[in-house]
């Protein structure tokens, strides 16, 4: 039995017919390696964005189950235009939307997750030697309502049909060479890492790398589906492999820095020290699935038996997180509310953190010799958060990217071959 190999393409690798022709060719080189080939599509370049404008410019206020049959025409042209420069190079290739292949998704729209993808059809096709072309970043419900997966969904399709398939690889083809220890705008000297764990690169995606999306991790990591992110315009760049961190060699404590912007600090000011305050103000942000990152409640004024709670979200969250704030003031009796828009939230990852202390000591030091301030702090085993001015974030993660060796004339080879996916 041949081997199923995933390939997903992003809008900027199909986003002329010149390019979609490239990535026809990255595909047959890919099934002439003898393996069944799978192909993941986005809509080409910035179809998604003129599609939203064209629904804006209609309908202030569309409906998401419009919104949800309109953006999944965008994959639809794209599939169909790749499994005709397939044709024409001679490779017999299907294109296949999400109803036609069976991606089953919960009823929501806008941002549906899939739970379940039946895989008879595809196999069917792969059985007769064709390569399939499927939609990504769409699914459809039982009733065959038409859903879009929300940010990342081309990726998170992909790699949840690398798990439904038991395919050997997933690899996620872009305009990068794959995951570099910090972002090459920031840092020009930044190393391509070989390989990162599952773990590190899911903490990278939700600390600010823009690679893979985390939900396409998470998934990747619970089907344990080998993943490679390359360069749909050097073929002959493996890119980075991203696997269990059990099948990995550690040989260094930080992988790689990130950096945030996106975020905001609410410091929410005095409020009263009683039981369940807290609870009050986060039970109401998630009931409006508003997502808080950091928390700090300080014990800030005994004599008024009052603390401050700091915490940071999402900038396009605030009017709705003031609403609420506002909401429950009666309750928390607070004095009033301060937010800073001008922070960036600075991290190091790395599995290796967890054996060896120091790091944190390292990092803050570090910030300090830079004069650079820090204003909130968060850790987990394999992660350290800080949240800094804004207008600083750069010389962070240049002088944390230095301190802990991950230049590119500085890293440390990653030793031992590689596993053989």
């Amino acid at each position: 039995m041949k081997n199923i190999i995933v390939q997903k393409f992003g809008g900027t690798s199909v986003a002329d017919t010149d390019k979609i022709k490239n990535v026809a060719k990255a595909v047959i080189k890919e099934r002439n390696n003898g393996n069944d080939v799978i192909v993941v599509v986005s809509a080409m370049g910035h179809t998604t964005d003129y599609l939203v404008k064209m629904a804006k410019e209609i309908s202030e206020h569309p409906s998401s189950r419009e919104m949800d049959m309109l953006l999944s025409t965008g994959e639809g042209v794209s599939i169909a235009l790749l499994a005709m420069a397939l044709q024409a190079q001679g490779c017999p290739a299907v294109s296949m939307n999400a109803i036609q292949v069976g991606i089953m998704t919960e009823k929501v729209h806008t941002k549906a997750r899939i739970l379940n993808i039946k895989t008879e059809k595809i196999r069917s096709h792969l059985d007769k030697g064709e390569v399939v072309v499927v939609a990504g970043f769409q699914g459809v419900t039982e009733d065959l309502e038409i859903t879009t997966l929300g940010r990342g969904g081309s990726d998170t399709s992909a790699v949840a049909l690398a798990g439904a398939m038991n395919a050997k690889r997933c690899d996620i083809y872009t305009d990068v060479e794959g995951v570099y220890t910090t972002d090459p705008r920031i840092v020009p000297n930044a190393s391509r890492l070989e390989e990162i764990s599952y773990e590190e690169m899911l903490e990278l995606a939700r600390v600010g790398a823009n690679v893979l999306h985390p939900r396409a991790v998470e998934t990747a990591k619970q089907y344990n589906v080998p993943l490679r992110v390359r360069s749909t315009f050097k073929l002959d760049n493996l890119g980075t492999l991203i696997l269990g961190v059990d099948d990995m060699e550690l040989h260094r404590s930080v992988a790689g820095v990130a950096s945030d912007l996106s975020q905001l600090r609410v410091v929410v000011c005095d409020v009263k020290d009683n039981p369940g305050t807290a609870a009050i103000l986060f039970n109401g942000l998630a009931q409006e699935n508003i997502s808080v990152d950091m928390i700090i409640q300080s014990y800030a004024r005994k004599a008024l038996n009052t603390n401050d709670i700091a915490f940071t979200i999402d900038k396009g969250d605030l009017e709705k997180t003031l609403e609420i704030i506002e909401k429950v003031k009666p309750k928390l009796e607070f004095s009033n509310v301060f937010v800073d828009d001008k922070i960036a939230k600075v991290s190091i990852v790395g599995a290796g953190m967890i054996d060896r202390p120091g790091i944190a000591a390292t990092m803050f030091k570090t910030l300090a010799d830079l004069n650079i301030n820090i204003k909130m702090i968060a850790t987990s085993e394999i992660k350290i958060s800080c949240i800094v001015a804004e207008d600083r974030a750069k010389d962070a993660v240049a002088g944390l990217h230095k301190v802990f060796q991950l230049d590119c004339d500085e890293i440390a080879e990653v030793k031992g071959d590689l596993p053989n996916v």
